[in-house]
């Protein structure tokens, strides 16, 4: 039975989706704070996370922070209100998967986990078709990678989302990142830099 772990302080929160998920046939472990969640997730590898962005004593940035969740071996999703979009995008930045938004369908919460662990098994599977060493390669993160590899071949952001377990918001988001950090000025320069790579060496 795949594992998820809850990380909300709100008890009516952690009902809602403990029924949904439990229904859907995963085992359930909540936390309502950042410091039993830490010492579990450093304990066992679930197959998917959900931290709320306000937790008690902590954000849930901090605590993407601590779990180092940029190299955490689970897709990690962040839940946030509306007002918390910067916030949720800076998560994204920390190293979360996704973000989803409150108020929320617990339904939804359950396919959109299903969904992250789905893409999260089937990622860096085949032949890369980006350049082995183009410049700025080294500046982006490994989940940068997997979306630039879908822009290469020529997804949507709803393509790109669909197959990495992502919205197509979020695909945005790093989408805007990659540009920056490779100072591509549009996408047509953003596929000659990547397909192209260094032809120095």
């Amino acid at each position: 039975m795949n594992e998820v772990f809850i990380v909300d302080d709100d008890p009516s929160v952690c009902a809602a989706l403990h029924i949904v998920l439990s229904g859907e046939g995963f085992l359930v472990s909540s936390f309502v704070e950042s410091e039993s969640f830490l010492s579990a997730a450093r304990a066992r590898t679930p197959g998917c996370v959900l931290i709320d962005v306000h937790l008690p004593g902590c954000s849930g940035l901090d605590v993407l922070r601590r779990l180092n969740a940029q190299h955490y071996p689970a897709p990690i999703l962040i839940l946030s209100g509306q007002g918390d979009i910067p916030t949720a995008i800076d998560a994204i930045r920390n190293g979360a998967l996704d973000f989803i938004e409150k108020p929320f369908d617990p339904a939804n919460v359950a396919t959109r986990m299903r969904d992250a662990i789905d893409a999260w098994a089937n990622l860096n599977r085949g032949d890369s078709i980006l350049a082995r060493n183009f410049p700025g390669l080294e500046r982006l993160t490994v989940r940068e990678r997997d979306v630039l590899e879908r822009i290469a071949r020529g997804a949507s952001n709803k393509e790109a989302g669909r197959e990495l377990g992502i919205s197509p918001r979020t695909v945005e988001v790093h989408r805007a990142r990659i540009m920056e950090k490779l100072s591509a000025k549009n996408a047509a320069d953003l596929m000659r830099i990547v397909l192209q790579g260094d032809r120095r060496h």
